[in-house]
């Protein structure tokens, strides 16, 4: 299976820089082997007297195995010049991905990269022909006009490296590097992220330009500072000479495919290997570095879920899978699975079975969130973690481990205490309550939501809701009311008292008996209907009771019902009356005693 891209070099450099360095590309690790299979267009070796001329096209055959299966085609195109020219594979245009650039003794060099996996596994095995791959206008012309026939540099060519999976290969490690590094004098590469378990079958590719077979002086490849050679193909002293390790020719002009075999170079344990190539006047230019290392190893990746959120105890429950894919060997049982809220350890787990290679394991984890976070967090589950960023096992991706989701933590919303209110009965003994603006002055932050209810039970389910909150009647005295406070995730309930009261009542103390409807009568509001026992007396300025009435007796019409003022019977005259009211009721024991003023 095909690891995750560990680093991909896009970098784009201005055509002056020297070199762009050798670094890892891609990783692969499962039963893989890779090759090489292209061709130059340059018609013959450099530097013998040819004319100074080149291809636009050139084929190469591509044969991979009946039980090899194609994982990656991955096409390199180079020549002299400045340009990334768009070339055509089989028919179909190619343009650049990435590119890489040299310059030398003020010329310059350069190398493309596409990535051609679909069109390989299209056409599968067979001719494969690059063209419209045109340098003539740099390469062509005389010998003593053009900068690169007069020192030899007029190269293009193309390779294509192919990683394929057979069941019947040992478990591999397959490391790509690419960029664009030369000789002479001498070229210094590491290779780092190496895995050796076993060095059997070890080897290593080159994809290399502009070698001359006739230039050997002082040329050498060497790994771990040992001299690499495939004789008679490639002698140790001119390791890249227009060769191709694959089809075992030598009239690879100016490029070569070579591979080596490095089992007696690399040991078990090895995380890196150092590459140096030394040469005394050949110009050659490495641009991809394939190694193929024996490597057994599992790899743990983990993936989540949040499936439950509990606002009451502040929890968060996740299913969680623990997986060994893009592995080499069996993932033991016991691996660690650390759980983290924005960096901080939250808890613990581990798997309970070994994974063979692709196999999985599912698991629920309870999570306690502290109170004091915030309502949104980073929840990150990382495998092969002990709960301090270190792992109990090796493994083939030692960077891809960890899981990150954005989960809401569900707090409960901070409860405010209303206060109860009060109010008087009014003239029908009936109470009318405004709480309307606790729908605001109750939140704690303006995305929450405020309703009211006649029970608990109506306000935790949100059922029955009260809507009439500016002119409610109760039913009852005194009568609680059920508030919910919602943040959109949870909510709280708190509850507050509606009161009704016998007010004193008001007097109105101007009496206008005229007819004209206003003030005919002496009017006490809050009287009838809440005070049903309530007995009233007028008195005139010397102490004569002139009048007496009660709940069964209409309001006083200022007409004298004795005689002490006048005839019984006929309107007092214009003046300032006294009156005692007597409530009977025990929470107003005491008469209240006051004036009227009686105008015609």
């Amino acid at each position: 299976m095909k690891l995750k891209t560990l680093l991909i070099l896009i970098v784009a450099f201005s055509m002056r820089c020297t070199a762009q360095q050798i670094e890892l590309y891609e990783q692969f690790a499962g039963r893989y082997d890779f090759l090489f299979f292209g061709n130059t267009l340059n018609q013959g070796e450099n530097g013998t007297g040819l004319p100074c001329t080149i291809n636009t096209s050139s084929s190469a055959t591509l044969a991979l195995g009946t039980d090899d299966i194609l994982l990656a085609a991955y096409l390199y195109w180079a020549g002299s010049g400045s340009e990334y020219p768009e070339i055509s594979l089989n028919g179909q245009t190619i343009a650049p991905e990435r590119t890489f650039a040299l310059n030398f003794s003020d010329r310059d060099y350069f190398s493309a990269f596409a990535n051609v996996t679909t069109l390989v596994e299209q056409q599968g095995n067979g001719t494969y022909t690059v063209a419209n791959f045109d340098l003539t206008d740099i390469i062509n012309g005389d010998t003593s006009d053009n900068l690169y026939c007069s020192n030899a540099t007029n190269f293009g060519g193309w390779a294509i490296v192919v990683i394929y999976e057979n069941n019947n290969l040992p478990l591999n490690q397959l490391n790509i590097y690419d960029g664009l590094q030369n000789v002479p004098d001498e070229v210094n590469i590491t290779l780092p992220n190496l895995n050796v378990i076993d060095n059997q079958g070890a080897k290593i590719g080159f994809l290399a330009w502009e070698g001359d077979k006739s230039l050997a002086i002082n040329e050498t490849l060497r790994i771990n500072n040992n001299i690499l050679s495939n004789p008679p193909l490639n002698p140790a002293n001119n390791a890249f000479n227009g060769t191709n390790s694959f089809t075992g020719s030598d009239t690879l002009y100016n490029m070569d495919l070579d591979v080596y075999d490095i089992q007696n170079y690399i040991a078990a344990g090895d995380t890196s290997a150092e590459i140096q190539l030394t040469s005394g006047r050949d110009f050659v230019m490495i641009n991809a570095i394939i190694t193929k290392l024996n490597s057994q190893l599992p790899n743990a990746t983990v993936t989540a879920e949040n499936i439950t959120r509990d606002c009451r105890e502040n929890k968060l429950v996740f299913n969680y899978t623990v997986y060994n894919t893009n592995s080499t060997d069996v993932l033991p049982a016991g691996i660690p699975v650390a759980i983290y809220l924005d960096g901080v350890l939250l808890a613990t787990t581990q798997t309970q079975n070994a994974l063979a290679i692709g196999e999985s394991e599912q698991g629920t984890i309870t999570i306690n969130i502290p109170a004091d976070y915030a309502i949104e967090g980073e929840i990150t589950f990382v495998a092969d973690d002990t709960g301090n960023g270190t792992g109990i096992v090796l493994e083939t991706d030692e960077n891809d481990n960890a899981y990150t989701l954005i989960t809401n933590l569900l707090f409960l919303p901070e409860a405010v205490q209303p206060e109860d209110i009060t109010v008087c009965l009014d003239a029908e003994g009936i109470a009318l309550f405004d709480f309307s603006a606790y729908e605001q002055s109750l939140k704690n932050n303006d995305y929450e939501t405020v309703t009211f209810y006649l029970s608990d039970e109506d306000a935790r389910a949100a059922n029955n809701r009260i809507y009439n909150t500016g002119s409610f009647a109760a039913d009852e005295n005194p009568q609680q009311i059920f508030v919910r406070l919602d943040n959109g995730s949870c909510f709280v309930t708190t509850s507050f008292l509606l009161i009704s009261k016998k007010c004193p009542p008001v007097v109105y103390n101007y009496v206008t008996p005229n007819g004209d409807g206003y003030n005919d009568t002496f009017y006490i509001e809050g009287l009838r209907n809440i005070f049903p026992n309530f007995k009233i007396s007028i008195y005139n300025r010397w102490g004569n009771l002139i009048w007496q009435g009660n709940n069964d007796v209409e309001d006083w019409d200022c007409v004298s019902s004795e005689q002490k003022v006048g005839a019984s019977g006929t309107m007092v005259p214009t003046g300032t009356y006294y009156y005692v009211l007597e409530l009977n009721d025990t929470d107003f024991p005491e008469p209240i005693a006051g004036w009227v003023y009686v105008t015609k």
